[in-house]
């Protein structure tokens, strides 16, 4: 179709089956992305299982809570105004899913509930789900560079979706390619990389109206993280081996230019006022402030720690909360007096956060454990771990309706409720 938009294939599920997943671990590096890991069997829980009708290519895991050995307390589900704080609740698995075209990377929440999964160059696509776990379209990542009028003949590459972040209006799914694809491209950064003459990547706007690509933006090398900013004007992206980051123009769909930082930009919070950006400098163990209008360094924040890799900022701007990675911590820095407030280890290689909408509750996936954490904010203490196995590597909460999506990079979605726990 000679269109400046590509048409996805849409594939929908009309039913299920229930199975365990197993997982493996990764390797111990700043940061990888690849599949070569040893494999390590983990055991799921005691559970009680209902089955439903097989599915091909796709299975959802229901599950029911054991009984706990307390007589005294008992979990509810409540509605989102029941009256307590984030902190004051706990987890409780729903389901888990899992799909021949799910390698998940990340998970993000976008409107209506849909959950977006990015599956790298292992499925080559972007997979959405509904807040029940069903398929609701895939995304082929594959585009020709001319229908976006970058190249003047056809030029047809595929992407590898790593990274992605909803507009504010809801309209648009921005989406970072770890590195393109086809016959003129090496195809050769990895992890890894050291400064040098990497190849440049792009990023995809998403139209969510029609599940279609109807934008493609030049970016620097191996583009991972990337944030819209509140006002929707700007889009920043941190290029892993390009050691910089792009801030493009959202509306005009071109790149205003690059901020060099150092060794492995990863995590970026923007400020809500739209103005600044924090970008984690994960090889170089530091947090810097970015300007946007300048494009110039403002600050560093000498409290970052080894190896920030995802950081989160507090809805009145003044706390980001920080993922250090081989530090196995999550950390609490006061950004205006450049000091820690609180620091606690949840387990080993901390990698994605997401923050309740109250902000008294952060959950973290600690990515060789195969757990996931929830740390209350008020004194950085958890307040659970929950084995999930696997390598959870990516998190996302729904406000709307206190669910916890996980991505686990073996393939698996593990899907959790917030529940107030009730004392009888």
């Amino acid at each position: 179709m000679n269109s400046l938009r590509r048409r996805v294939t849409v594939s929908v599920i009309c039913g299920s089956s229930w199975v365990w997943a197993l997982g493996c671990a990764g390797p111990a590096s700043i940061e990888s992305e690849s599949e070569l890991t040893p494999a390590v069997t983990t055991t799921p829980k005691d559970t009680t299982t209902t089955t439903a009708a097989e599915v091909p290519a796709s299975t959802v895991v229901a599950t029911s809570v054991a009984p706990s050995s307390s007589t005294t307390t008992s979990t509810v589900a409540g509605p989102p105004d029941d009256g307590v704080r984030s902190d004051e609740r706990r987890l409780v698995e729903l389901f888990s899913v899992t799909h021949s075209d799910l390698k998940p990377k990340s998970v993000v929440i976008g409107p209506g509930g849909l959950v977006f999964t990015q599956n790298m160059m292992y499925r080559h696509n972007i997979l959405v789900f509904d807040g029940e776990g069903d398929v609701v379209a895939k995304i082929d990542d594959s585009v020709d560079l001319k229908d976006f009028g970058l190249t003047d003949e056809s030029v047809q590459v595929a992407g590898a979706p790593v990274e992605a972040a909803v507009s504010p209006d809801g309209q648009h799914l921005w989406v970072s390619n770890y590195k393109m694809y086809g016959d003129q491209y090496r195809s050769d950064a990895d992890d890894g990389c050291d400064r040098g003459d990497w190849e440049d990547s792009y990023v995809y706007r998403v139209d969510l109206e029609r599940f279609e690509i109807d934008g493609v933006v030049p970016t620097g090398a191996v583009p991972k993280f990337l944030e819209v900013s509140p006002d929707g004007r700007r889009l920043v992206v941190a290029n892993w081996c390009g050691f910089d980051v792009s801030v493009i123009d959202t509306e005009t769909l071109t790149e205003i230019g690059r901020v060099d930082l150092g060794r492995h930009p990863r995590g970026v919070a923007i400020t809500s006022d739209s103005s600044q950006a924090y970008v984690t400098v994960m090889g170089a163990e530091r947090i810097d402030l970015i300007d946007l209008e300048t494009l110039t360094v403002v600050s560093s924040l000498a409290s970052s720690g080894i190896t920030p890799r995802h950081i989160v900022l507090s809805s009145d701007d003044a706390t980001l909360f920080s993922s250090n990675h081989l530090m196995d911590t999550v950390r609490m820095i006061d950004v205006k007096a450049d000091t820690l407030i609180g620091t606690v280890r949840t387990g080993t290689q901390t990698r994605s956060l997401a923050l309740a909408d109250d902000e008294a509750s952060l959950y973290v996936v600690n990515y060789l454990d195969g757990t996931i954490s929830k740390v209350k904010t008020a004194d950085m203490s958890i307040v659970q771990t929950i084995d999930v196995g696997g390598r959870p590597i990516g998190i996302a909460y729904d406000a709307l309706t206190r669910r916890l999506w996980v991505a686990d990079y073996d393939g698996r979605l593990i899907v959790f409720e917030d529940r107030a726990v009730i004392d009888n």
